[in-house]
C-alpha cells in the first residue's frame, strides 16, 4: 500500500478526546500497511481566539506578527497529536509548515503556495514514523518569515503534500459524512453525493459550500490528487472528489452526472454598488482597476442599464465582507477621477448557487430556480451565471428558506434519515 494524506479540521481535534480518537484512527492506517502524513488544523475555536485576542490589543492586527499569532494554534495540535500516537505505541513527528518545506509567496494572512519541498516529511516517513504537519502557514521564498494561508488554509496544505509526495489519496476528514447537496445544518434532507467532478466541487466551494476550500480543489484538479472528504466521527464511507469515479457499479466509464449536484449558499458577502457612473468606455475599468490595485477579491458584477436622460448607470459587485471597508475607502480616494455620484454598502445579503454540469444540456432548469424562490417569495436583487451555476443574491433573512426551497424543487431530498451533523462548522 502506499502513501495517504489525511487532514484533520478543528473540530476533530477540539479537544483532549478528540485528539485520542483521530490517533487511533491514524494508527489503524498506518497497521493497514500505509505511509501516513497528517495535516491538522487549531483545535476547536482556537484561530477565532486568537484573532479575538488581537484584536483586543491592536485595532489593526494584520501583517507578520498576526501570522505568527495565528500559527501558534496548529502547532499545538500537531505536538499534542503526535504525543497522543506516541501514547499509542507507535513513532510520530510533527512538522510546522516551514519544516515540512511549505514555501509560500510573501503575502501575510494570505499567502499562496509557490513550491513544495518536503524532504524531512519524506525521510521522516521512510524511518516508520507518521509525519504530523502543522496546516495553515508556510515560509515565505523572500523574507524566509513564517506566512499564513488564509481561512481554511490547511486543506490547501494536505492537497498540496499529496501532490508533492505523490500520494494515493487525500483525505480530508472533517464533522460531517461527505459533500451533501446542501449544507445539512440547513437542509435536513439533504443528501449524502458519492462521487464529484473536480469542476462542480469547486463551483460549489466558491459558491459557499463550507466542506471544502476552493483553493484546496484547484491544486487537487491540477495534479490530479483525488480527495476523500469524510468524517472523523465515524467510519462510513465519504464523498470522492476526482477526475473520475472511483467506483462505477458496473454501469460503464461513460456514466453520466446527475443535472444538479447541490445548492450552496453565502452569508459572508457584501454589495457595494457604485451609483452613477458616467456610461462611457474605460469607466468600468477604472472602478476595477482600483479595486485590484487594492487587491480587492470580487465575485458577482452587474452593470445597469443607462437612463436615457443622464447617461449614467449604477455597478454593483459582490465582495467579502472582510474587504468591504478597504474597497470603499480606496473608491472614495478615486470618486475624483472616475467621477460616480455616490456608494451604497450593504453586508445583509446571502448568494444561493445551483451548481451541476447537466444544467447546460437540460432545458427548464433555470425556470425552475426561479420558480422556486418566487413561491418562496424571495426577491432576487443580482443574477450570474456559467455553464454549471445559476447564482442569485438576495436578503440574508431569506437565504435558509431559499436554500430549502430550491433543493426540494429539484428532488434534492433524501427520503432515508436526517443527515448527521457531528459538531462544529462544517470544516
Amino acid at each position: 500500500m502506499g502513501l495517504v494524506v489525511q487532514k484533520y479540521g478543528g473540530s476533530s481535534v477540539a479537544d483532549a478526546e478528540g485528539i485520542k480518537r483521530v490517533a487511533k484512527r491514524i494508527v489503524e492506517a498506518k497497521k493497514n500497511g500505509h505511509q501516513v502524513v497528517v495535516v491538522v488544523s487549531a483545535m476547536g475555536d482556537t484561530t477565532d481566539e486568537l484573532i479575538d485576542l488581537a484584536g483586543e490589543v491592536s485595532p489593526v492586527a494584520s501583517g507578520r506578527e498576526f501570522d505568527m499569532l495565528l500559527t501558534a494554534g496548529e502547532r499545538i495540535s500537531m505536538a499534542l497529536l503526535a504525543m497522543a500516537i506516541k501514547s499509542l505505541g507507535h513513532e510520530a513527528q510533527s512538522f510546522t509548515g516551514s519544516q515540512a518545506g511549505l514555501i509560500t509567496d510573501s503575502a501575510h494572512n494570505k499567502a499562496r503556495i509557490i513550491d513544495v519541498t518536503p524532504g524531512r516529511i519524506k525521510d521522516s516517513v521512510d524511518e516508520g514514523n507518521i509525519a504530523i504537519v502543522a496546516g495553515f502557514q508556510g515560509v515565505s521564498q523572500d523574507s524566509k518569515d513564517i506566512t499564513t494561508l488564509g481561512r481554511g488554509g490547511s486543506d490547501t496544505t494536505a492537497v498540496a503534500l499529496a501532490a508533492a509526495l505523490d500520494a494515493e489519496v487525500c483525505e480530508i476528514y472533517t464533522d460531517v459524512d461527505g459533500v451533501f447537496t446542501a449544507d445539512p445544518r440547513v437542509v435536513k434532507k439533504a443528501k449524502k453525493i458519492d462521487w464529484i467532478s473536480f469542476e462542480d466541487m469547486l463551483e460549489l466551494a466558491s459558491s459557499g459550500s463550507k466542506v471544502l476550500l476552493h483553493r484546496c480543489v484547484e491544486y487537487a484538479r491540477r495534479y490530479n490528487i483525488p480527495i476523500h472528504v469524510r468524517s472523523s466521527f465515524s467510519g462510513l464511507r465519504g464523498t470522492w472528489v476526482g477526475s473520475q469515479p472511483q467506483e462505477q457499479s458496473g454501469r460503464g466509464e461513460d456514466m453520466e452526472q446527475a443535472i444538479i449536484s447541490g445548492v450552496a449558499h453565502d452569508t459572508s458577502e457584501a454589495k457595494v454598488t457604485v451609483v452613477g457612473v458616467p456610461d462611457k468606455p474605460g469607466e468600468a475599468a477604472s472602478i476595477f482597476r482600483v479595486l485590484a490595485d487594492s487587491e480587492v477579491n470580487i465575485d458577482m458584477v452587474v452593470q445597469n442599464v443607462s437612463a436615457a436622460s443622464t447617461g449614467l448607470t449604477d455597478i454593483s459587485f459582490t465582495l467579502p465582507k472582510a474587504e468591504g471597508r478597504k474597497a470603499i475607502s480606496a473608491l472614495e480616494k478615486a470618486q475624483g477621477r472616475i467621477g460616480y455620484d455616490n456608494l451604497r454598502y450593504d453586508d445583509q445579503i446571502a448568494k444561493i448557487s445551483l451548481v451541476g454540469a447537466g444544467m447546460k444540456t437540460n432545458p427548464g432548469v433555470t425556470a425552475t430556480f426561479f420558480e422556486a424562490l418566487s413561491k418562496a417569495e424571495v426577491n432576487i436583487e443580482l443574477i450570474s451565471t456559467s455553464e454549471i451555476r445559476i447564482s442569485v443574491v438576495t436578503r440574508k433573512d431569506d437565504v435558509d428558506d431559499a436554500v430549502r426551497a430550491v433543493h426540494t424543487a429539484f428532488g434534492l431530498d433524501s427520503d432515508s434519515d436526517e443527515a448527521v451533523v457531528y459538531g462544529g462548522t462544517g470544516r
